[in-house]
């Protein structure tokens, strides 16, 4: 992970994704440990997402309301909660797609969409600044249950209601944003933003379910590629493809070799706003790499970042963008 810093340094620090890679540096993993946001399901069955205490169909919250989350504890909220503190950028896109961004008093260094959250008072970066979470007295912190656990611990120790997630599949970020909906007592947005997502998703099965599925590498950090038992693999397969790494679980440094061996017809790598782009430069120096299909026919696309990377609402533009690239004839 040190070489990584050192060659993309710029990009890895304001990104989710490095952020997972790098706490999963942390804890010694492997290419057949548990990695990144895995680190805690590997191939295993996704966290279950706890359903809300009250009816779902309501459109009105019933405080007290009483809510598992992906931790297995429970969290009662005697009313709405007015002020809410996020720790990653997927629960601040998330709070403010459904219409919470006023509540919104705190953010993590890195939440910069929408535009507005730029501008709220920070709590940290990789580390959450306990002491300025507990100044901003929340009546709810967001967290990722993967990224912030020593975060997690410590606010409630001091009594703070934490609500973690993390969502490993495309169907479990819409639950979880349908359960902020039950927390923030915004049903109905966050209802029509889950509905967003399951159309798009609908969308583009109908339109490759018909398609031979294309054999795809997918480099969105400078030397790894993520494997099975990850929602970006998950995404691929939705979009048509097939994952050429999906032979181990999560992330896991690239062998060289093996990636010539499967031969794939698209390279997928994030546009990082750099020039040269550093994946693209590592690519292009790799030896033998000239004979793989995707490099002799120039078929290398990049892809909008973030939407691939943070686990809420966006993670439909990422999959219609990844279907356009891998099925352009039949997604437009």
């Amino acid at each position: 992970m040190n070489r990584m810093n050192r060659n993309t340094m710029k990009f890895l620090l304001g990104l989710l994704l490095v952020m997972m890679l790098v706490v999963t540096s942390a804890c010694g993993a492997n290419k057949n440990a548990d990695n990144l946001s895995n680190n805690q399901a590997g191939n295993a069955e996704q966290p279950a997402t706890a359903e809300p205490t009250p009816d779902a169909s309501a459109q009105t919250t019933v405080y007290p309301l009483t809510i598992k989350d992906d931790t297995g504890t429970e969290i009662t909220f005697e009313k709405q909660p007015a002020k809410v503190v996020t720790l990653v950028p997927s629960e601040t896109e998330t709070i403010y797609a459904i219409g919470s961004g006023e509540q919104v008093v705190g953010v993590d260094q890195w939440s910069d969409y929408p535009e507005e959250a730029a501008s709220k008072p920070k709590v940290g970066d990789m580390t959450t600044n306990i002491e300025a979470v507990v100044a901003l007295n929340p009546d709810l912190v967001l967290a990722s249950s993967s990224l912030n656990t020593e975060a997690i611990t410590k606010l409630r120790e001091l009594n703070i209601a934490v609500y973690a997630t993390d969502p490993l599949t495309y169907d479990a970020v819409i639950a979880k944003i349908e359960n902020l909906g039950h927390i923030m007592n915004k049903q109905s947005e966050a209802t029509a933003v889950a509905d967003h997502m399951r159309e798009v998703k609908q969308q583009v099965s109908d339109a490759v379910k018909d398609a031979e599925k294309k054999k795809v590498f997918l480099e969105f950090s400078q030397g790894w590629t993520v494997g099975s038992g990850t929602f970006l693999d998950e995404l691929l397969g939705l979009a048509g493809g097939n994952n050429i790494s999906a032979g181990s679980p999560g992330w896991y440094e690239v062998n060289a070799e093996e990636v010539v061996t499967q031969n794939p017809e698209l390279i997928i790598y994030p546009d990082l706003k750099e020039d040269p782009n550093p994946i693209v430069a590592g690519i292009e120096s790799r030896p033998g790499w000239d004979v793989i299909d995707a490099v002799k026919n120039k078929q290398m696309f990049a892809v909008t970042e973030n939407p691939l990377v943070r686990v809420g609402p966006r993670l439909a533009d990422g999959l219609l963008e990844l279907a356009k690239v891998i099925h352009p004839d039949l997604v437009k």
